[in-house]
């Protein structure tokens, strides 16, 4: 862990600037696809929420190396879209100094200097990085998706758990690739997961559980508590905390927990989508 020495409030990390990619466009869910989008009110499809985090989280990373990502913790609200091919610059400050280490605050802004995503980045407590896994039930998948509404998440706040086994070959290259990411960290051999891969299960687990139409990732707000290596078996549980209408745009307010090798918390967050926003007349 970096010593709260190595910074000082007020100090300015340097720029991450990169090319914004929609590596989505041929996903299902079609807010990422330009015709679509457009019936939404955006100049053409979204830049995905997850690779915006991922664009986040490197300078985060970069600053404080592999040990944030087992007691790490990032904040990111999405403010508008980025859309592909225009640079994203994230901008990174220590707004304050903690007892555990600095607190940084992070924009993400496009080509106009507009932010597009803002959020804070920290190292957990050790009372934080003591999860109950109880708190967020496992269940299994039911055998069909029924359309995402109101109704069904209210009756089932608990949805159905997704398994996989983490394989670093493939799974890091292709999400190194979408995100663009050069940080030697990622390349090196037993590189461990990239956060960003890690939050895009929180997505998996509310698509996998219903039907949706295009559909819109708000917000994230992650403890990443253990590193994933090459082999481990992971297990995605979610809950429903919140299901709720803001501005004709209808919201699911997620807890979301990953394990790794049945019982080791790597991951939780609460996780936040627009699952049916409104079209613009």
């Amino acid at each position: 862990m970096s010593s709260p020495a190595a910074f000082h409030e007020g100090q300015s990390l340097p720029e991450y600037r990169v090319r914004a990619h929609n590596a989505a466009i041929h996903s299902t869910n079609k807010i990422h696809d330009d015709t679509v989008a457009k019936q939404y009110g955006f100049a053409g499809g979204l830049v995905p929420g997850v690779t915006v985090f991922a664009y986040m989280a490197r300078p985060i990373v970069e600053a404080l190396g592999p040990d944030w990502l087992a007691r790490g913790q990032l904040d990111a609200r999405f403010l508008k879209p980025f859309y592909e091919g225009e640079f994203a610059t994230v901008r990174t400050r220590v707004r304050e100094l903690a007892p555990s280490g600095p607190i940084f605050e992070l924009e993400a802004v496009n080509e106009s200097g507009e932010p597009c995503a803002v959020g804070s980045a920290r190292w957990i407590t050790a009372q934080e990085a003591h999860i109950d896994p109880s708190q967020v039930p496992a269940a299994e998948l039911q055998a069909e998706r029924p359309p995402a509404s109101e109704e069904w998440f209210r009756a089932n706040p608990v949805l159905g758990s997704l398994r996989e086994t983490w394989q670093a070959g493939d799974a890091n290259s292709a999400f190194l690739a979408e995100i663009a990411d050069s940080l030697p960290l990622w390349h090196e051999a037993g590189a461990p997961a990239h956060p960003g891969y890690l939050v895009r299960k929180a997505n998996d687990v509310l698509s996998r559980n219903v039907v949706l139409g295009p559909w819109i990732h708000v917000s994230s707000d992650v403890h990443y508590l253990g590193l994933v290596h090459d082999g481990d078996e992971l297990v995605t549980r979610g809950r429903v905390l919140d299901v709720f209408e803001r501005k004709g745009h209808r919201f699911v307010d997620l807890d979301v927990l990953i394990l790794r090798n049945g019982a080791e918390p790597v991951m939780r967050a609460q996780h936040t989508a627009i699952y049916e926003p409104r079209k613009v007349s």
